[in-house]
């Protein structure tokens, strides 16, 4: 049995001692049939007149290159010639070099095993280094599949290889030259087992496989956060996108309507003007014909006054003549005082008018957040009044126009186009263009809190005309045992505390329309995120009474 045993390990040793030969032996076969210009196994193999061969397209592409007056020289020797030499294929070390890359290829690594200038290099290999394969803890040193095979059973059996290194030694622990596989959590530092025993002594110390396990976790957990801000990130970026573009169309619609109002007022500002120049010159024709037929009658040539009497005549006298004057030169004066007295209520109602548009334009803000509390919200608050003229008949109006209620009997309304006729229902006289907040109070036993572009119609019981019938109106249906909210015609059930009083936030910019509950604490019923295209009005639809109220900090 002993016998047998020798014999084998005799064997097994000259099987590694034939294998590494047999590596040397194809290193050096490598280099053999190398091309030197390329340094890859000969290609197409030329030979020429010194006797070096060359891959054919390596010494045609030196040779096109390097030609000085049609010299010609052997990159290896430096031989000339003249005149250039053709190139001839060298039969024989093509034979062997295809030969050599068919055992190559099959007892070989391929050419992408070899290592470069990123690679762990294996410290066994002689001429051209491969990759590493792995590296050993022990012996300091990384090695390729092939020497790793050859030098397992007698040398890596027992050593600890890990995943290919250039930084091997700072694995091992300076003081005792011992592999460092416990991490310190209390000094947060990679130990050796001796250490762990010395002067880390006590410390919370765990296997390095075990802390990798641990901040794996946290790194995971980690960049599952980061994710998950970057997703958030992206959605803050989408938003404040979105209310660029809304911003930029509010703003292009703001002007565009302004231009449109301006251009009407101006439009009306010139056709009185025509109109009122037309009738002083008429009143100037009338008056100078009357003066004139007034000398005419002094006159005392007969032939002269039947010529002129024929041409005036036919001109009303006007029965206040500026013949009585004192001072006919003024005679148009009350005229102008009354242009003048028109130019000045106007720049009046302009100058103030145009104070409160300026003021609006500096209260609008995008970026400010939608307020949270009920505080908040009051600093949006506005004062809201009911336009009479789109009341419902039997709606009856009260205190300021602030308060509203349902009778049995026709009100004294006059006509009016802005009037509902079919529906319960008023519209503020104020629109909202900006941020605003008002509160509904409401008592009965229903109502609809709503808001609704000044271009809803009127007359009729058409789906047009009511509150959350249709796209231009958005309404909350208050009932004491539900809420609904209303647009388009479609309803949806709205979740929440009943209460008498209704918070409504307008942000006409961002487009947002929130419902809230007011009760000892604000509650969010429903939110819209929309554009709007024309201006909102406060809308109100009852089925009893109700009162609208501003909130406490604009009391009604």
């Amino acid at each position: 049995m002993f016998v047998f045993f020798v014999i084998f390990k005799v064997l097994q040793q000259i099987s590694v001692q034939k294998s590494v030969f047999v590596g040397i032996e194809t290193d050096l076969y490598g280099e053999t049939f190398s091309c030197s210009i390329c340094l890859n196994f000969l290609k197409e193999p030329v030979t020429i007149p010194c006797g070096h061969s060359y891959c054919r397209t390596c010494i045609s592409s030196s040779w096109d290159g390097e030609a000085v007056k049609d010299i010609y020289s052997c990159p290896q020797c430096r031989e000339a010639f003249t005149p250039r030499p053709v190139l001839v294929k060298n039969t024989m070390m093509a034979e062997v070099v295809e030969k050599l890359n068919k055992s190559r290829r099959h007892d070989a690594p391929a050419v992408e095993s070899y290592a470069t200038a990123e690679d762990v290099a294996c410290d066994a290999c002689t001429g051209r280094k491969l990759k590493a394969f792995k590296s050993c803890l022990v012996c300091l040193a990384s090695f390729c599949k092939k020497h790793l095979q050859l030098q397992h059973e007698s040398t890596f059996k027992r050593h600890k290889l890990v995943d290919p290194s250039e930084k091997l030694q700072e694995k091992i622990c300076s003081r005792h030259d011992e592999v460092m596989k416990i991490f310190c959590r209390t000094d947060q530092q990679c130990i050796c087992f001796l250490c762990s025993m010395d002067e880390h002594k006590g410390h919370d110390t765990v296997s390095s496989a075990t802390e990798r396990t641990e901040k794996q976790r946290e790194l995971q957990e980690s960049q599952a956060d980061v994710q998950k801000n970057i997703q958030d990130r992206e959605k803050d970026v989408e938003l404040l996108q979105q209310q660029v573009e809304t911003i930029n169309v509010s703003a292009d619609q703001t002007v565009e309507h302004s231009e449109q109002m301006f251009t009407e007022l101006i439009r009306l500002l010139q056709k009185r003007r025509c109109e009122l120049k037309k009738e002083v010159r008429s009143k100037q024709q009338t008056e100078v014909s009357a003066v004139r037929l007034q000398q005419l009658s002094h006159t005392e040539d007969h032939i002269q006054f039947v010529l002129s009497y024929s041409s005036l005549s036919a001109l009303s006298v006007s029965t206040h003549s500026c013949i009585i004057l004192t001072t006919p030169e003024n005679c148009f004066e009350e005229v102008t005082a009354a242009v003048s007295e028109l130019r000045e209520h106007l720049h009046k109602v302009l100058m103030e008018d145009w104070t409160k548009v300026c003021q609006t334009v500096e209260r609008v803000d995008a970026l400010q957040p939608e307020p949270t509390s009920r505080a908040g919200l009051l600093k949006y608050s506005q004062e809201i009044t009911l336009d009479p003229n789109t009341a419902f008949i039997k709606l009856s109006l009260s205190e300021g126009n602030r308060k509203v209620t349902l009778m049995l009997i026709n009100q004294d309304h006059p006509p009016h186009p802005d009037r509902f006729t079919g529906y319960y229902q008023v519209l503020s006289r104020e629109s909202v263009t900006g941020r605003c907040y008002w509160e509904v109070e409401w008592r009965g036993t229903g109502v609809d809190v709503a808001v609704a572009y000044n271009s809803i119609s009127r007359a009729g019981y058409g789906n047009e005309c009511r509150f959350g019938n249709n796209n231009k109106s958005w309404s909350l249906i208050c009932d004491p045992n539900y809420y609904k909210f209303n647009h388009n015609n479609i309803i949806t059930t709205v979740p929440g505390p009943h209460s008498s009083r209704i918070g409504v936030y307008v942000d006409h910019t961002a487009g947002i329309l929130s419902f809230y509950s007011v009760c000892d604490t604000m509650t969010l019923l429903h939110r819209v995120n929309t554009t709007f295209t024309e201006p909102l009005h406060l809308g109100l639809w009852s089925f009893l009474f109700l009162v609208c109220a501003s909130p406490p900090k604009n009391k009604i």
